[in-house]
């Protein structure tokens, strides 16, 4: 049990990354590979072989940035492309396995992202990620990520076709919910729930933005493969650049 307990000294290093311009371009774009990566697996690899295969690489990943003592840029991000992929199979699997309509899969993530983020915080007395101080807190942040993974899909995949607002207008509205957001914690809302709404809401905004690039109807017909590493080139670029920077650097402390 004493892994999980909150280490408050100015040894621990925190695991994630500080909220950055960069930061935001690499989640959404890890957002649109998530959608894109997942149709383009499941066209060529078949949907039962790609959730098995995503799944085991998702928890070989997530248990060596729970094993990591520092932020370290390539395995978090590879994390995250992981878990946004996985998310999307997870809202896929529900809607074209179980047909569980999108209005259902959106009411039921959004109520169990509300439950772990209650929970959260009734444990740990904070839901800021540059609070996650203790291997509790990292569990917490990565099972409130994938969630706002699965809820993001749900909730795009809604807007764009049930709600028929199609893949532009689906950008442009989530777009614009992100910049409310930005603006409200410009203004002095609180920068933990804005911070928040505008993480979920990269997620439906991503994969319209995937679906606007890949789709021949209604979108520009590069094709979910080309989109897919176009995006995954820009990602590595980045996060080389992240990694190369931080190399006999230490990772920032945790906050005092």
């Amino acid at each position: 049990m004493n892994e999980f307990r909150a280490d408050k000294s100015a040894n621990w290093l925190i695991k994630v990354p500080e909220i950055t311009l960069s930061f935001w371009i690499i989640k959404i774009m890890c957002t649109t590979v998530g959608e894109t990566g997942a149709d383009f697996l499941a066209v060529n690899a078949g949907q039962g072989v790609t959730r098995s295969v995503m799944a085991v690489l998702l928890l070989a990943a997530l248990i060596t940035q729970l094993r990591k003592h520092r932020y370290t840029p390539w395995i978090y991000w590879l994390t995250v492309v992981l878990v946004s992929i996985v998310g999307t199979q997870i809202t896929d699997l529900l809607t074209d396995g179980f047909g569980v309509s999108l209005a259902i899969s959106t009411s039921v993530f959004a109520v169990l992202l509300m439950a772990i983020f209650a929970v959260w915080h009734r444990v740990e007395h904070t839901l800021s990620i540059h609070d996650i101080t203790s291997r509790r807190r990292e569990l917490f942040y990565w099972a409130a990520i994938l969630c706002t993974f699965a809820l993001g899909t749900a909730a795009g995949d809604l807007a764009t076709e049930a709600l028929s607002l199609g893949f532009t207008w689906g950008a442009i509205a989530f777009g614009v919910l992100i910049a409310l957001s930005y603006g409200a914690w410009r203004l002095g809302g609180n920068a933990v729930l804005t911070f928040w709404i505008a993480y979920i809401l990269t997620r439906p905004f991503g994969a319209a933005l995937g679906d606007l690039l890949t789709q021949a109807k209604g979108g520009f017909g590069m094709g979910a493969m080309w989109t897919s590493a176009l995006f995954l080139a820009v990602i590595v670029m980045l996060v080389a650049i992240e990694q190369f920077g931080m190399d006999g650097k230490s990772a920032y402390p945790a906050r005092q």
